[in-house]
């Protein structure tokens, strides 16, 4: 067990300085040796606990009948003429010469610790010997070396007595342990072979019954690879054990997200296609007339024209690619702080021409020691703002103001932009953060808009989990006679460590 640990970790750890993960490899291989290598360490230590409870219970069996021997031997023991005797016949002298498996000894000795029959040198009783308590008689039993070979005796007191005198006699008899070891092996032998036969049962079924348990999942990836490449139905999740069915079920949603996205990616190239054909066919048509053209005051008009149209796709293809990469970015994996406040000065900045160009006060207002630090992409920050800035001056009249406007609300910083342009109608509100969609009150103002402004906007407040909202202007001061104008608001939840110094 621990050699495996020793493996597995080393594994682990050349893994780790690789970079790498390491390669799965058979789960079929994995269980067996997950299963099979444990089984093994625990059958060997139950083989050691029955190797010794079989040794420990041949001991008793074989210590029983060396007892059986001593007081065989014992009822031939008594007292003549005031002297211990053995009366051993030849017969019984001769079976305690040999055994079919070992060599048996005896001894008697008497009241004073003389022999009386038997081998005068066999070892005698070690002072320390305990009585055994399986038996009722007083016999000790103790190992021993005896002609080079090692003996088990067991050592009997006896009693003996006549009318002149009585005391105690010892009986040892001892015998080799060939036969004791011959059992030894022959229970160690079958105890291992039935132990190995065990383990390779497990083995043999734990293979087959994974192959059987893996079925379900081949008959998935069966189904997984016959599949129409438009196929993204819902896999069966019955098809497989309930344990695999979390990997199924996030299968499905995987194949529901691609869905998503191919379809999102395919309303995309036809909104682009469509709205990227009415400008290159008017190029197409300009160029053609500036071709026909031989005045040259009137085909600097056509060409003039001609710039204007390219800045009108420019525009066009530029927010196209934005709202592309918005939908199918990488979200806000890449977040960071920014302070909005210096995000939206940059806007002012960049914007400030065309503002003035149009007679409009653009201003920024920000709360006077308010942290408007949010967490985000800063490019598409800076893109939330120019978007929404862009479209106020675009769509407010001449003389008119535009209003950006940073603090905080609701423990979060609030963006807002206010201008005094034509509005928005109430029933229009969410169809112009749709794509393409332009609302009536916009298309006098600005007739080569292109719809994509706030639908920009709130994929990007999307993004960083703000709050987008479309609301009348603030009064006839900034929106005319009855709150015409638009205001929109973005709320944004401020970063954890954020805080407000005010």
């Amino acid at each position: 067990m621990l050699a495996l640990r020793t493996f597995l970790v080393r594994r682990a750890a050349a893994a780790a300085a690789s970079g790498q993960p390491a390669p799965l490899g058979s789960l079929r291989k994995q269980l067996l040796r997950w299963l099979i290598i444990p089984l093994v360490v625990l059958v060997a230590l139950n083989s050691i606990s029955l190797y010794r409870d079989a040794l420990e219970a041949a001991d008793i069996a074989y210590d029983r009948s060396l007892l059986s021997s001593t007081r065989a031997l014992a009822e031939r023991v008594s007292v003549r003429d005031g002297k211990v005797v053995a009366d051993v016949p030849y017969v019984a002298l001769d079976s305690f010469e040999t055994d079919t498996l070992g060599r048996i000894y005896y001894k008697v000795s008497g009241l004073h610790g003389e022999t009386v029959s038997g081998y005068d040198d066999l070892p005698p009783v070690p002072k320390d010997a305990p009585r055994s308590e399986l038996y009722p008689a007083l016999v000790r039993f103790y190992h021993a070396d005896y002609n080079g070979e090692p003996v088990r005796i067991a050592a009997l007191l006896q009693p003996v007595y006549d009318d002149s005198m009585r005391g105690i006699a010892l009986i040892q008899v001892g015998e080799t342990l060939d036969a004791r070891r011959a059992l030894s092996r022959r229970i160690l032998v079958n105890t291992l072979l039935r132990q190995a036969v065990m383990v390779l049962a497990v083995a043999t079924l734990v293979w087959f019954a994974v192959g059987l348990v893996l079925r379900p999942l081949m008959r998935l990836k069966n189904e997984v690879e016959t599949r129409d490449l438009s196929d993204m139905s819902n896999m069966d999740e019955a098809l497989v054990h309930k344990e695999v069915r979390p990997l199924v079920a996030a299968m499905n949603g995987t194949m529901a997200r691609m869905q998503d996205l191919i379809a999102s990616q395919r309303r995309f190239i036809a909104d682009a296609s469509h709205q990227l054909r009415t400008p290159l066919a008017v190029l197409k048509t300009q160029a053609e007339l500036a071709l026909r053209e031989d005045d040259a005051a009137a085909m600097r008009a056509i060409v003039r024209s001609i710039a204007g149209t390219t800045d009108s796709a420019v525009h066009l293809a530029n927010r196209l690619l934005t709202l592309a990469r918005i939908e199918h970015g990488s979200g806000n994996a890449h977040a960071e702080p920014v302070s909005l406040a210096a995000v939206a000065g940059r806007v002012g900045l960049e914007l400030a021409l065309p503002a003035v160009q149009k007679g409009i006060d653009l201003a920024l207002e920000a709360a006077d020691g308010a942290d408007t630090t949010v967490r985000g992409q800063e490019l598409l920050l800076h893109e939330l703002v120019s978007n929404l800035v862009d479209n106020a001056i675009r769509y407010t009249p001449a003389g008119g103001s535009v209003l950006l406007r940073l603090g905080r609300a609701n423990a979060g910083v609030l963006l807002e932009v206010i201008d005094s342009g034509p509005g928005i109608a109430p029933e229009e509100v969410e169809k112009v953060l749709m794509p393409f969609y332009r609302a009536q009150s916009t298309l006098d103002a600005n007739p080569g808009g292109t719809g994509l402004g706030l639908a920009i906007v709130r994929d990007i407040a999307g993004v960083h989990g703000a709050t987008l909202a479309l609301a009348a202007g603030e009064g006839e001061g900034e929106g005319g006679a009855g709150g015409r104008g638009l205001k929109v608001s973005v709320l944004f939840a401020a970063p954890a460590d954020a805080h407000d110094p005010s």
